[in-house]
């Protein structure tokens, strides 16, 4: 083995000022003798080929897009880095050009490592005693890039970028091993999709949109020479700076080069270094804050959407993992909401003329059978400014601390970790449902007294609102009159314990150490007041959960998109427990009662609407009886308040949709609604549905069986 390049760097190293140059230079010699005899240890050849292979298969991270249900409009993006993936055949000539020209003139001569270039520039480096000229083609480039991207720890990451010699030979060595699987187009391309451009963007599509606001396919020489021309230093010859000079000399440098590689000709060149640069500058959107304005309640949707997908293990591990598979993975995302259905939850909550109140009203609505979250609104903006809210009013909350409106970006309709609002009688429904499924029947019948004392509770003895809902209920009158007394004696027979288990079997979590506490199974059996709805809820619970009683019972996961798509188009994929393999967006649903007993249930709950149950009486009058004549066809649905009306909700639904909504101040649960407020609530849902559904067939509900009439 010839020892005469190892000698020759002893030579020039002490030419050297300083240890990176040092490195460099011997790293560079070095490298012919490691690639001509292999000299190295078996084990880290064998590491650095098998890095190599994967390179070759590794594609650089990429925007998610998040899209409007058309599919085609972009609501908004999620990125680390901006980036689109661009076939080689839809980038000009121009731009592939003028980056050989910029960074490796000899790249379509030699093979992953340029001889010629590593000479010239060990004899420049050693001359100047310092770095004058660098050795690393576009193809070492590349793997120096690709290295760091698809590094998972900061060593990892430490290791692809040290200005180290043996870091420099394996980069020569992974070049040359590279060049053999990829050929020269290959690698182009995935270099000019890889390369920093400056102002976030990363590769040549994300370049070419900012700077010019064009695609990469129509970028001229001169436009291709300016982005080219950043590579090397993005900061330095940054030509959106007030000093254009060093990004003109830039870029007229890579012309004069393209002229001297033969792709422009002398006299046209000359003509464009006379022209200064003209950008036409792009500010990509990313995240749920750059929603359009005009779709500003959107936001909320898109909000729940990054909660949904920090949940999902198809994503990763944890939540970490998984934003960041959605800020690099290159995702089409479309959301599941119908634009139809928002436009009405915006109008009936107030979206646009009604966010200067402390009160929060908002609705969701879920279609049945599917889960898919159809609208989200409530009457606040999506911002992040919050500095001119006005203070909070919670005197607990702290001297400085604002309210959450007008703007706010808190998950205030569910899907995050806020824990919700007391959700009062509309949790009847749980027990009621209990019942039923356990094979009583809606004409259960009990001699409710205006106070009832529990025994099975200790001694809890609640109270009716009213003297007139006294006296002999079914489940039909007792759920359309929301007699308390009723519903615990119903509770009691059927085991609050099944309430709350079912609860849970809809989609209903319990988010507070008191509520987690009564819901444990120490001490479920014991929680009489569940039926009264003294757990925290959301309206996105709630409305799901009363969806699968529309749905004969069957509960579907609420779901914010319609379609996930991968960067190759193929639909977004997990493996089930049992190893199936399911699409993402497809809805996930399970029988969770009988079809018998949600139809039951649902006849019941025609009462409080004044709509007009198939098989039994409502008793003569109901909590919302207005809702049947607003939506004009068959509806089903509860009220709920809290003592003191703190809060107040409706829950309706027909066979095609269920809406949630509530009224409540999200800072401060004792700052009551009050009485005056609790219709708002029912006119949400009632005016939503009315409008979603205008101009549909009227479908009625399928009733109970005659068995479980009783």
């Amino acid at each position: 083995m010839s020892t005469k390049p190892l000698a020759a760097a002893g030579r020039l190293v002490p030419l050297l000022r300083a240890g990176l140059i040092a490195g460099i230079v011997v790293a560079a010699v070095a490298y012919p003798v490691v690639a001509v005899t292999g000299i190295g240890a078996k084990a880290t050849a064998h590491a650095v080929e098998s890095k190599t292979r994967l390179l070759a298969t590794a594609l650089p991270a990429e925007t998610s897009y998040l899209y409007a249900p058309d599919g085609k409009t972009v609501l908004t993006m999620f990125f680390e880095e901006y980036r689109q993936y661009t076939k080689l055949s839809d980038i000009s000539p121009n731009m592939q050009q003028a980056i050989v020209a910029a960074e490796d003139n000899r790249f379509y001569q030699h093979h992953g490592v340029d001889p010629k270039g590593v000479a010239r520039a060990f004899v420049a480096n050693a001359r100047s005693s310092g770095v004058s000229q660098g050795a690393s083609t576009l193809t070492m480039q590349y793997v120096r890039m690709a290295l760091r991207d698809s590094a998972t720890t900061p060593k990892e990451v430490q290791e692809a970028t040290a200005q180290t010699p043996i870091r420099k030979v394996k980069e020569m060595r992974m070049a040359v091993d590279l060049e053999k699987e990829l050929s020269k187009e290959e690698v182009l391309e995935r270099y000019l999709n890889s390369a920093y451009f400056g102002h976030r963007a990363y590769g040549i599509y994300a370049a070419s949109e900012i700077f010019f606001s064009k695609t990469p396919k129509e970028l001229t020489p001169v436009e291709a020479a300016t982005l080219a021309g950043l590579v090397k230093s993005p900061s330095q010859y940054d030509p959106a700076s007030s000093d254009q000079k060093e990004a003109t000399a830039r870029r007229n440098y890579v012309l004069d080069n393209m002229t001297r590689l033969g792709y422009l000709s002398p006299d046209s060149v000359a003509a464009a270094k006379t022209e200064p640069i003209r950008l036409r500058l792009t500010y990509p959107p990313n995240d749920c804050a750059s929603v359009p304005e005009k779709w500003n309640s959107w936001g909320f949707l898109c909000d729940y959407l990054k909660n949904w997908w920090s949940a999902q293990p198809a994503f990763g591990d944890n939540r970490l993992e998984r934003l960041d598979k959605l800020r690099r993975g290159g995702y089409r995302i479309v959301l599941s909401m119908d634009p139809k259905i928002q436009a009405a939850a915006e109008e009936n909550v107030g979206t646009k003329g009604n966010t200067g109140s402390p009160f929060a009203n908002g609705i969701v609505v879920s279609e049945p059978g599917t889960g898919r979250v159809k609208a989200m609104a409530v009457n606040r903006t999506y911002s992040l400014q919050v500095n001119e809210n006005p203070l909070s009013s919670n005197p607990e909350a702290g001297p400085n601390v604002r309210a959450n409106y007008p703007n706010t970006v808190a998950p205030l309709m569910g899907g995050g970790d806020l824990p919700g609002y007391q959700a009062g009688s509309t949790f009847k429904m749980f027990p009621m449902l209990a019942a039923l499924d356990a094979g009583m029947t809606l004409n259960t019948t009990f001699n409710a007294p205006h106070s009832y004392r529990s025994e099975i509770y200790d001694g809890w003895q609640p109270s009716n609102a009213s003297g007139a809902m006294s006296g002999m209920q079914t489940m039909w009158s007792g759920f359309g009159k929301s007699v308390n007394t009723y519903f615990v004696w119903l509770e009691e027979q059927v085991g609050a314990e099944k309430a709350v288990r079912l609860a849970e079997q809809l989609g209903l979590r319990w988010r507070t150490d008191v509520d987690r506490d009564h819901a444990s199974p120490a001490k479920a059996n014991k929680w009489g007041a569940f039926t009264l709805g003294v757990s925290d809820a959301t309206p996105l619970e709630m409305a799901n959960a009363y969806a699968a009683i529309a749905a004969d019972g069957r509960y579907c996961e609420a779901m914010p998109v319609a379609a996930i798509y991968n960067r190759d188009g193929t639909p977004a994929t997990f493996k089930t427990p049992g190893g199936i393999e399911r699409e993402v967006a497809k809805p996930r649903c399970r029988q969770v009662v009988s079809a018998d007993a949600a139809r039951a249930a649902t006849d019941a709950a025609r009462c409080p609407t004044g709509d007009t149950p198939a098989k039994g009486g409502c008793g003569g009058w109901s909590t919302a009886d207005s809702v049947r004549g607003t939506v004009g066809r068959p509806v089903a649905g509860k009220t709920g308040t809290t003592d003191s009306t703190r809060s107040a909700w409706f829950v309706g639904y027909t066979p095609e949709l269920a809406a949630a909504s509530f009224i409540s101040d999200p800072d401060n649960p004792f700052n009551a609604v009050g009485d005056g407020q609790s219709q708002i609530p029912i006119a949400a849902v009632s005016n939503t549905l009315r409008d979603a559904l205008k101009g549909k067939p009227v479908r009625d509900f399928i009733p109970p069986s005659d068995r479980i009439v009783g």
